[in-house]
């Protein structure tokens, strides 16, 4: 195993590289344009292709295309761009068809700004296009699972056919971390009977979104919805941090999980039970760490950069039985580990505590 520095995005490039991507269609957009131009210069090197699209829905309607033929493929943008794809995301989580989607999120609405957000949060774990769909969506919060979990959308993608997202920032995409370049385990067996590579001596396949009648449409419905809920009872995923005698939860994912790591050790440092809960999964949104802790804990803390989006999985997750509130930075400005804990304290009246 190798251990490197690179930037974030350029991590991700390297992980698809490795775990089998062969087809790659995307359009530039900060922060995210260190992927296409990563994989342009490293994929061809590996018998792979990459494609400038004319735009955002061009790259994804191409990976629609790729991904019929079972090939893996991959596409990467940030916020406005991902908005685009939303059309192809629907019609590919419709057919069925395995991809991975990048989304380096910025700062919105609009075209917002480059700095560190997480206010693609409804878009991505609702789905983001029309229809009754999802897409399982990874937050990896450090250079090692930026790797790791690229590798893994691969094959999560490749195990229940259907669009697996990564949800970035700017922060993780820009900075440059230490990550060891762990060789891929073996891909696992997957169903190849649907790929379309040619009918000769056999029926045609037709990969198509499109119900002709009702009935066919509530058959295909009933039946994305059974695998929607496998997922959600097999894939939950998530980090827990001095929970085990926690008073108080900390709720955070990417960037802010790491920053609320530092909160609780400070927390801890002047007596105050805080832990932290750091989803992996935004969806299947990880309902199953809430329970051990519901007769324990006092109160929840979501920390988000939007101003407001997570918590209203929390606040399901916990049944309302326990007070969720929210800290929020918005606009790419980053909290404090200290701004953290004020609000801690603050919140549920701790702030007489004593250095321990």
């Amino acid at each position: 195993m190798e251990k490197v520095l690179l930037k974030g995005n350029e991590i991700i490039g390297e992980a698809a590289i490795r775990s089998g991507c062969k087809l790659f269609f995307g359009y530039p957009i900060t922060p995210s344009t260190e992927v296409v131009e990563y994989l342009s210069k490293h994929l061809p090197k590996q018998g792979g292709t990459v494609l400038q699209a004319e735009d955002e829905i061009g790259a994804i309607n191409m990976c629609y295309g790729a991904a019929c033929t079972g090939s893996r493929v991959m596409t990467a943008s940030s916020s406005p761009g991902v908005s685009l794809k939303q059309e192809g995301i629907s019609y590919s989580a419709a057919v069925g068809l395995p991809m991975v989607i990048v989304n380096v999120n910025r700062c919105g609405p609009g075209l917002g700004g480059l700095g560190p957000a997480q206010s693609d949060y409804f878009q991505s774990t609702r789905g983001g296009g029309h229809g009754d769909y999802r897409t399982i969506v990874l937050a990896p919060s450090k250079a090692q699972e930026l790797y790791d979990y690229t590798m893994e959308a691969f094959d999560l993608a490749d195990k229940y056919r259907n669009p697996v997202l990564l949800l970035t920032d700017g922060f993780l995409g820009q900075t440059m971390e230490p990550v060891v370049l762990k060789e891929r385990p073996e891909a696992p067996e997957v169903d190849r009977e649907w790929i379309v590579n040619g009918s000769k001596g056999r029926k045609k396949r037709i990969l198509a979104s499109y119900s002709l009648t009702n009935e066919i449409g509530e058959a295909n419905n009933l039946r994305w919805e059974a695998k929607y809920k496998d997922i959600q009872e097999k894939e939950q995923r998530w980090e827990e941090f001095y929970t085990e005698d926690a008073e108080y939860l900390l709720v955070s994912y990417g960037t802010t999980g790491r920053i609320c790591k530092s909160t609780v050790l400070d927390a801890r440092k002047k007596g105050i039970k805080l832990g932290l809960i750091r989803p992996i999964t935004l969806w299947p949104f990880p309902e199953k760490a809430f329970l051990p802790h519901m007769e324990r804990v006092k109160g929840i803390v979501t920390v988000e950069l939007n101003t407001g989006q997570m918590i209203e999985d929390v606040k399901l997750a916990v049944e309302c039985k326990v007070p969720v509130h929210l800290y929020r930075r918005q606009g790419g400005m980053l909290p404090t580990e200290n701004e953290i804990l004020r609000y801690v304290e603050d919140t549920f009246t701790l702030s007489g505590t004593k250095e321990v």
